[in-house]
């Protein structure tokens, strides 16, 4: 007697992943009648194994095999990017092998906040057990602390003089920056010289690139999020 399946004449006797989709229809159709996974292998043309992967497979809800992943889908966009950026670094990083003499003609800059106290991020110290409460251990804490903001720029020969920024730093106020105190640090620095300006990803708006390359200052292509690569963060 010749089955309603067995006129296919399906022999691949293959994984799980090799099945056809008549095949997977075939166990589909004899799982759901409940018949033996032996009887359906032979059915179907493909192994026992097969069968019994791809009925389990289907059980479990699961599309594929192997271990589930540990990271949600947003994870794995904040890793994409974090990938793009490492790359990107390491392109910068290949450019710019430059000489010692070479990093000597950069300006760079940076603005940075200082607090005159430590707010509520306090300074960390070495405590024994049930010393938390101790005077010793503790430090009064200001909601609000004093602070002020300055820009700076450096060189390899020396440091620039202070701007003590009192506004938000807006495109004019960026402008101002670079005409009474970017301008002043490169004479004082680098003479008549060359130089390139390292600006560390201050506002890069349309009116400030135009008002750099209109003063003939050439600006160091800089990567995203490198505040690492720059040596005045050390000062």
């Amino acid at each position: 007697m010749v089955s309603q399946f067995g006129s296919l004449g399906y022999t691949i006797m293959g994984k799980t992943a090799d099945l056809t989709v008549v095949q997977k229809r075939i166990i589909d159709t004899l799982h759901k009648e409940g018949k033996p996974q032996t009887f359906i292998a032979k059915e179907a043309g493909c192994s026992q194994s097969a069968v019994s992967k791809h009925v389990n497979r289907k059980l479990s809800g699961r599309k594929k095999c192997g271990r589930k992943r540990c990271t949600t889908n947003r994870e794995n966009c904040s890793l994409e990017r974090l990938v793009k950026q490492c790359q990107r670094r390491l392109t910068w990083a290949k450019e710019k092998k430059w000489t010692v003499a070479q990093w000597s003609t950069v300006l760079f800059s940076d603005e940075s906040k200082f607090s005159i106290s430590f707010g509520n991020q306090g300074p960390r110290v070495w405590r024994k057990g049930g010393e938390a409460l101790s005077p010793s251990c503790l430090k009064s804490s200001i909601k609000f602390p004093q602070s002020v903001m300055i820009w700076g720029a450096m060189s390899s020969a020396d440091v620039g003089p202070l701007c003590s920024l009192k506004t938000k730093v807006t495109a004019p106020v960026y402008q101002e920056i670079l005409e009474h105190f970017m301008l002043p640090s490169a004479d004082q620095l680098f003479k008549d010289d060359d130089f390139f300006f390292q600006q560390d990803l201050a506002p890069t708006a349309k009116s400030s690139k135009i008002w750099l390359n209109d003063h003939g200052v050439s600006v160091l292509d800089w990567p995203a999020n490198s505040p690492d690569l720059n040596p005045i963060e050390n000062l």
